[in-house]
């Protein structure tokens, strides 16, 4: 039987050279259909993306009001909307991710507590020590602190507490970690020179992943963290790529230099400039080339384009890349970063800190103007919509004017622009009538065109602060 098994298999297989070419020559041709299926299943499937990529800009209201009402809709039908985040509202992202980042791995939160015992004087010291050598696991339980010497038990206020006094003592200048910009300004960055910090037997860079821990900490714990940084390091903590005007929260003066530079010939008038960066290290001097043999480069008409870019790229990044990226280690050990991603620059800085009281009359108490006056009816639209407008809205529109959502305590009469203190300001923009308003956010300044109707401001307004911030630029 055995033998007749071996006969019948052998009598299957077909020794003919030539049939077994034609078999393989058959296989070949059948694989190439499968391969072109596959290549028109992906195409289909981009184009039915596509497809409702268009009817969701069309509806984009409708589509946002049922995912308001029923989040799950984001988890099946309206999934390919995560795909176009830009075209969710910040209310309906902000739900999703408070709901995935406590599912992110579907790892369920660790039992147990997250115990620190720190004194108020040296919150920011002791809170190091005692987190420093805690796991990822650890950092995701909930968090219970204890301000030694006083009675109050952490029912969750006193951990609200903590998050609101770290938020201070992050940036206390003696830490010398972040540097407020620009000048008297309401946002910071990190300090290029924060390597001094190391003196203190703790290497700077434990300190940033420490800080980033912290706000990722708040993130996770759905608490508020009053900590406003620069455009051009929240787009960091996306991943996003950074453009040379995102300079212009850094340092106004210096980027209204950078567009002099590109608006104009620059040949024989800059004849000095090369491919380097002064740095400054406590009064030491130092020059640093942008590329290889940079100083010996000169920035010319033909190369100044890339010289902008690059020297821009040097304050927001390279001066500051190990500093970001220690950052960004602790961070994105607490926030996933696909789900922090849904969000841009300006919704992250929403999600962190919170939305803040904006006062409209007073904004409209401390507004000045040119070429218009507070009874030209665009005017009195204008603060009619803001007055009327959600208050995630009317925050964006606060960042897209002046830079931050933060409101100086002492109201917009304290606004700081450029020079020092610089109130808000409407200017008369002029050109084709259905043109996008403009901001110059280092003079706190809107450049408003003279809309024939209400409905048409608004409708204008709302796209220049939802859109007007998007763009390529480099890492």
């Amino acid at each position: 039987q055995q033998q007749q098994q071996q006969e019948a298999g052998a009598s299957s297989m077909d020794t003919d050279p030539q049939r077994q070419q034609q078999q393989q020559d058959s296989q070949s041709g059948s694989s190439a259909p499968a391969n072109s299926a596959a290549g028109h299943l992906q195409q289909s499937q981009e184009d039915q993306y596509a497809a409702f990529n268009r009817f969701a800009e069309r509806h984009k209201r409708l589509l946002n009001a049922y995912v308001h009402r029923t989040p799950s809709l984001l988890e099946s039908s309206f999934a390919p909307l995560l795909r176009a985040p830009k075209l969710l509202d910040f209310d309906n992202k902000r739900a999703y991710f408070r709901t995935k980042v406590r599912q992110h791995d579907n790892a369920p939160r660790p039992y147990g507590s997250l115990r620190i015992s720190v004194r108020r004087e040296h919150v920011f010291e002791d809170s190091f020590h005692q987190l420093r050598s805690r796991t990822p696991e650890e950092m995701h339980m909930k968090l219970n602190v204890t301000f030694q010497g006083e009675e109050g038990i952490d029912a969750g206020g006193v951990s609200r507490e903590w998050y609101a006094v770290m938020a201070q003592e992050i940036f206390n200048p003696n830490l010398a970690l972040f540097v407020q910009v620009p000048e008297q300004g309401t946002t910071f960055q990190p300090n290029p020179n924060s390597v001094v910090q190391s003196d203190r037997g703790v290497d700077h860079l434990d300190y940033f992943r420490f800080v980033g821990r912290v706000v990722g900490k708040a993130l996770y714990d759905g608490q508020l963290f009053d900590a406003y940084f620069t455009r051009s390091f929240y787009k960091h903590m996306l991943g996003q790529a950074l453009t040379y005007e995102d300079i212009e929260g850094v340092d106004p003066g210096y980027y209204k230099n950078l567009v002099w530079m590109l608006e104009n010939d620059i040949t024989d008038v800059l004849s000095d400039l090369t491919f380097t960066a002064e740095s400054d290290f406590f009064g030491r001097k130092e020059l640093q080339e942008l590329i290889p043999g940079g100083s010996k480069i000169q920035v010319t008409e033909a190369n100044k384009r890339q010289y902008v870019d690059l020297i821009a790229r040097h304050h927001m990044t390279t001066s500051i890349k190990q500093q970001i990226n220690a950052f960004l280690e602790g961070f994105w050990e607490l926030v996933p970063r696909h789900l922090i991603s849904i969000f841009n620059d300006h919704e992250l800085e929403l999600l962190i800190s919170g939305l803040p009281d904006i006062d409209v009359a007073d904004l409209r108490a401390n507004t000045e103007y040119q070429g218009y006056n507070p009874n030209t009816p665009v005017v009195r639209w204008f603060f009619e919509v803001l007055s009327e407008l959600s208050k995630e809205d009317l925050a964006l529109m606060i960042q897209f004017i002046t830079g931050t959502s933060k409101v100086p305590l002492e109201g917009f009469k304290a606004l700081q622009g450029i020079g020092g203190p610089q109130k808000f300001q409407i200017h008369k923009a002029y050109g084709p009538p259905g043109r996008l308003p403009s901001a110059h956010t280092c003079f706190n300044q809107l450049d408003l065109p003279e809309y024939e109707s209400k409905e048409v401001l608004r409708e204008r307004l709302l796209m220049a602060c939802h859109e007007g911030a998007t763009g390529f630029g480099f890492v």
